[in-house]
């Protein structure tokens, strides 16, 4: 399963999704490559948690803690990849961080989110 890759323009409020076939040999000047995290040690917290539901998936940021949503913190956009396909939400201030994606069940899955603040994280 192929991911895009996540990429942010320095010194801009700019994101890019890219998909990337030789990872090797790319240079960008001026763009950064983010990387997925994945281990969270702050009081907000930013591993999506995935939880199976009848017909789809609920993807929390935080699972015991929600992710704050607040004007100048929060988390601009959930995924969840399943198999071959890839299904997103974007979020905004006020709004719950989490998404609902009535998808059909897959074999491969995993969650991204994004916070405008402390980046990419992954599950």
């Amino acid at each position: 399963m192929k991911k895009f890759d996540i990429l942010k323009v320095k010194d801009y409020p700019v994101i890019l999704e890219a998909l990337i076939v030789d990872d090797e040999n790319v240079v960008l000047e001026g763009v950064e490559h983010l990387q997925e995290k994945r281990e969270d040690a702050t009081v907000e917290k930013h591993v999506p948690f995935i939880e199976e539901k009848e017909d789809g998936y609920l993807v929390k940021v935080g699972k015991e803690v929600a992710h704050p949503m607040l004007e100048n913190h929060y988390i601009q956009m959930i995924e969840i990849c399943i198999d071959d396909f890839l299904y997103r939400k974007y979020l905004k201030p006020g709004e719950a961080p989490e998404a609902y994606f009535r998808v059909p069940k897959g074999g491969s899955i995993c969650a991204r989110e994004y916070c405008n603040i402390h980046g990419l994280w992954s599950n």
